[in-house]
């Protein structure tokens, strides 16, 4: 390695602060509150060859995948400059709603890197508001999908054709298109200061110290033939229970997750590709290693996930998959940390174990500005497991997301609702002193979790005329594993 301990110290920070910038642009650029206040957005700079350099602390569902994106546009032969949008799940994407733009960054006339930015966006049209339809049994019903393509005018007036919403998603799509801009000026200020050679070879500096830091940290945890198995309950088309089942190694400094024994892929829309469930592991890594290892592309090659193709957690095309990302990723997560406590690891006890989405929208009043359409969508914060140390936080987006929530005096002038209350359940996370995440039998122990938060809400149009459909979709209530229960919200 080139640099030493306080040059990997002052280029990660480097790194990190464009793609940070890059979320800044997007988010005080957004116009949709999904975006600009609740931040249901990621940014990550990634190198020439698609791997990551450095990303934003945004959403850990994102991020974990955001390589595949930039692996699908790579296939594509960018030219430099180019800037492609997708949103396909099965090419790059996690699920509809989430459109990402790759921008080929130009340094000295070739692709020097890649600047990244996927949003939530509250609606890309499908068979509901909101483009989280609980029924759906094909992709096709959540929304338009947008293959890997260069960004023009034609392709951006056909996607906006097919949204309920057109004016504010072509808002935030040049918010997204200015982040993307301002990670290519970051990269190119930085080469002009060190040198794009020297940039480089930073990149990569950077990249083998992650993994080997990564490799260190693991080396001491190894362990071999971890099992668990949880459930989601039901799929919104069948009232079953679909288990998700890992066995966990981690021998010779690398994470193995196999997700065989998983059920197979569901009728509704609870199946993910297998990119999400790579981000659900890859966020259980990031927990077992220390603090200042930088989240790049050299953790991710320590880590390694299998699953039988076509079962729930790699599901095939078409299956729907739009609440694969908030539900089932949240259930990914929650099992391997399973695993690992029942190898006798200290990690943190399960949280709500869900995103708490809710989506609406309708055709609002006349003389209101809506009357073309309006789409409201948000994640509920609920509670945190505890942890060997201390209680779990209540009222907190935990897991795979990492959102804010949209405050009531925004929601209120955004959308013709009202907020009659709003605040936490109190004991809603239950009566039990949880411990840490430790081997069955149930104890009692020092530390509670955390109480869902964000509830009651309860809401009613502004006018009698405004017309509007509801759908809330919560899957926290789960079965009992023996270990820990969770609250409802």
């Amino acid at each position: 390695m080139s640099l030493d301990a306080v040059g990997l110290e002052v280029m990660g920070h480097a790194f990190a602060s464009i793609a940070e910038e890059m979320g800044l642009v997007l988010i005080h650029s957004a116009v949709s509150p999904n975006i600009r206040e609740r931040r249901d957005c990621s940014a990550a700079l990634f190198d020439a060859a698609g791997a990551m350099i450095a990303q934003a602390a945004h959403i850990p569902v994102h991020l974990g995948a955001l390589h595949e994106s930039v692996a699908a546009v790579r296939v594509l032969a960018p030219a430099p400059g180019d800037v492609f949008i997708l949103n396909d799940p099965y090419a790059g994407g996690s699920h509809l709603p989430d459109i990402t733009l790759v921008g080929a960054v130009e340094v000295d006339g070739a692709v020097g890197g890649y600047g990244v930015v996927r949003a939530h966006h509250s609606d890309v049209g499908g068979m509901q508001a909101g483009s989280m339809p609980a029924g759906a049994r094909e992709l096709f019903a959540e929304g338009v999908v947008v293959p890997p393509l260069r960004l023009t005018p034609e392709v951006e007036r056909f996607l906006l054709a097919n949204v309920r919403t057109p004016e504010a998603r072509r808002a935030d799509l040049a918010a997204q298109r200015a982040a993307v801009e301002r990670g290519a000026d970051g990269l190119r200020a930085l080469a002009a200061r060190h040198g794009w050679a020297a940039l480089c070879d930073a990149a990569r500096d950077l990249q083998e110290y992650a993994e080997r830091r990564a490799r260190e940290a693991l080396a001491r945890l190894e362990a071999t033939g971890l099992t668990a198995t949880d459930w989601l309950e039901g799929d919104g088309v069948d009232d079953r229970d679909l288990a998700i089942h890992v066995r966990v190694d981690i021998r010779d400094g690398a994470f193995h997750a196999d997700f065989t024994g998983t059920a197979p892929a569901a009728r509704g829309n609870v199946n993910c590709p297998l990119a999400v469930a790579r981000s659900a592991v890859l966020f259980v890594v990031r927990t077992l290693l220390p603090e200042d290892v930088p989240t790049n592309g050299g953790v991710t090659r320590v880590v390694r996930v299998t699953a039988p193709e076509g079962c729930l957690v790699h599901a095939r095309f078409p299956s729907a998959v739009a609440a694969g990302n908030v539900e089932t990723s949240q259930r990914i997560a929650d099992t391997v940390f399973l695993a690992l406590a029942n190898g006798g690891l200290s990690v943190p006890a399960q949280g709500q174990g869900t995103m708490n989405n809710v989506t609406f929208g309708g055709i609002g009043v006349r003389g209101s500005g809506l009357e073309a359409g309006w789409t409201y969508y948000e994640t509920i914060g609920g509670g945190q497991g505890a942890s060997p140390g201390a209680h779990g936080p209540s009222g907190v987006h935990v897991g795979m997301s990492n959102t804010r929530n949209t405050p009531i005096e925004v929601l209120e002038m955004e959308y013709p609702l009202r907020i009659r209350s709003y605040g936490v359940r109190q004991g809603s996370g239950g009566e039990l002193s949880l411990g840490t995440a430790a081997p069955r039998p149930l104890r009692r122990g020092r530390w509670r979790r955390g109480r869902p938060g964000s509830h009651p809400r309860q809401r009613r149009p502004a006018s009698a005329e405004g017309e509007h459909a509801a759908r809330a979709r919560r899957r926290g209530a789960r079965r009992d594993t023996g270990r820990w229960r969770v609250g409802t919200t």
